[in-house]
């Protein structure tokens, strides 16, 4: 079975609410965050998938179209493959906030659905996010839980940046095998 690091997208891998884009709605407004490329190829050496799972609300409020979030995706994928970094695949829930939709973090469907393509052993894997939806769809679908920024709320484990957690996971993991 394998390993991955699951990352939430906005707040993660890439700015928002910040004083150039509050949110993501065209490429245009897509800032990765510095160290993000750097993490995610040092994740990949070390033998983990990569996988950006993230609520995009702004579908289902009429704000984007999904035609949009692939171009952001695109450039997403570009500026991390300019770093070094990989993206093994993408999913998202497009509904909006309190639908009820399964796919929806905090709901781990997302998670699950791509532990099951790609046959990963969701205790070794990782969950990170901004967020408590993030930490919880993680704790729901069994990974270890990266809260990034400065609450941890029910994180497992808190770091300032992916950069730092990419270091830490690695390091951890060499002195677990």
């Amino acid at each position: 079975m394998n390993r991955a690091v699951f990352l939430d997208r906005d707040g993660v891998v890439n700015e928002v609410l910040s004083n150039r884009v509050k949110f993501v709605n065209k490429p245009e407004q897509f800032y990765l965050l510095e160290g993000v490329g750097e993490g995610i190829k040092r994740l990949k050496d070390a033998g983990y998938y990569i996988f950006v799972v993230t609520n995009q609300g702004g579908i289902g409020l009429g704000y984007m179209k999904e035609a949009m979030l692939h171009k952001v995706h695109k450039k997403m994928v570009r500026l991390i493959e300019e770093e070094g970094g990989h993206v093994d695949d993408i999913v998202y829930c497009p509904h909006k906030p309190h639908e009820g939709c399964v796919c929806r973090k905090p709901e781990p469907e997302m998670i699950n659905r791509l532990a099951e393509k790609y046959d990963i052993q969701l205790n070794k894997s990782y969950m990170i996010g901004d967020r408590d939806v993030d930490i919880l769809a993680g704790k729901k679908a069994g990974t270890k839980t990266i809260m990034i920024g400065p609450k941890a709320e029910d994180a497992d484990y808190r770091f300032s940046s992916l950069l730092e957690a990419a270091i830490w996971i690695i390091a951890q993991e060499s002195i677990n095998d």
